[in-house]
């Protein structure tokens, strides 16, 4: 036993000994606390917000061009703000020009053979095709969700005011009956607004008449909007909100109808525009422009029938197909 003592002091001051040299270092720890910060820093960064980092103070003077943009994108949804946003347009602009000024040149000359002088001015074209398309797409596109999130609304308005009449027949209140539209396990277009309300209420302690004249005077839908200023209407007057969401789910419902109706019209006519446009008229070009580099010559300009053929395959084609199916989710209902 005597001799065993030295080994177990010695292996009691080893252990004691590498407890400090894990505790003692501060650099170690102080990494080890820094690193999840900086990892939380590159999560948390959008890229509108990354935007606005580097360029929100220099597109100050941009915002005038701009001006329809700030109710557009309150009306489309989106949680972003119109400084941020922005700054979004224009440094993804900046981004996609300069790279679409550097890609096409490179392209042309080493995958074509095209002399340097065009392959410059398709780039500089290119460039300054996207510079317009890109401003046009981020102006566009919540005014593009805004018309999409109305047309959710109104699809859904028969089954909103049918739910809301059933929980005003049971005695509900009116927040009562948001909150229940906000927490829908399967929720309806009309829960983002609901939530909206429930936000006011619950945290900025507005009360349900100035949140939901609020929500009226910022939502895209016109229906949504006199469904939401007759509810009001109702509880200013005293009246029976029941009957009032019964009469306007049987009205929406017939609207409703009649929608569908139209829509199977309009699908109609956009099918025969997709015959005429996407299958015919691609294959008469095709076999022109095929029989155009058999027989050799009939260059338009700098452009071959080769490179036409192929600037059809793989840019025009694709590109009417992506407008074509825009244009059709933009019109079909969404139930």
């Amino acid at each position: 036993m005597k001799n065993n003592k030295p080994f177990e002091k010695a292996r009691a001051l080893y252990r004691r000994l590498k407890a400090k040299l894990k505790l003692t270092p501060t650099e170690t720890l102080d990494t080890r606390t820094e690193l999840p910060k900086e990892k939380a820093n590159i999560v948390l960064k959008t890229p509108q917000s990354l935007a606005y980092q580097l360029i929100g103070d220099k597109t100050a003077r941009f915002l005038p061009l701009f001006k329809d943009l700030d109710l557009n994108l309150q009306k489309s949804g989106l949680k972003v703000n119109f400084k941020a946003y922005v700054s979004l347009t224009v440094f993804a602009t900046i981004l996609t020009s300069a790279s679409v000024l550097g890609f096409i040149p490179c392209l042309l000359i080493l995958v074509f053979n095209v002399p340097l002088l065009p392959a410059t001015l398709f780039g500089v074209g290119g460039s300054l095709f996207t510079f317009a398309l890109s401003i046009l797409g981020f102006y566009l596109y919540p005014v593009y969700r805004a018309d999409t999130y109305r047309k959710a609304l109104e699809d859904e308005l028969p089954f909103t005011t049918g739910f809301m009449a059933i929980l005003t027949s049971a005695g509900v209140s009116p927040e009562r009956i948001f909150h229940s539209i906000s927490n829908l396990s399967v929720p309806l277009a009309a829960s983002a607004e609901a939530k909206d309300v429930v936000r006011d209420v619950g945290l900025f302690g507005s009360d349900i008449i100035s949140a939901l004249e609020k929500t009226s005077k910022r939502t895209p839908s016109e229906s949504f909007r006199e469904m939401i200023e007759g509810f009001i209407s109702t509880i200013h007057s005293g009246g029976n909100l029941s009957s009032y969401l019964r009469e306007k789910s049987q009205q929406y419902m017939k609207l409703r109808k009649m929608g569908l109706k139209k829509y199977s019209d309009t699908l109609s006519m956009l099918s025969e525009v997709y015959v005429a446009l996407l299958l015919t008229g691609p294959l008469f070009l095709v076999i022109m422009l095929s029989v155009m580099a058999m027989l050799g010559g009939g260059n338009l300009g700098l452009l071959s029938p080769d490179f036409l053929l192929s600037l059809l395959t793989y840019m025009g084609i694709p590109l009417g197909a992506t407008i074509f199916l825009i244009i059709l989710d933009a019109v079909s209902p969404k139930w």
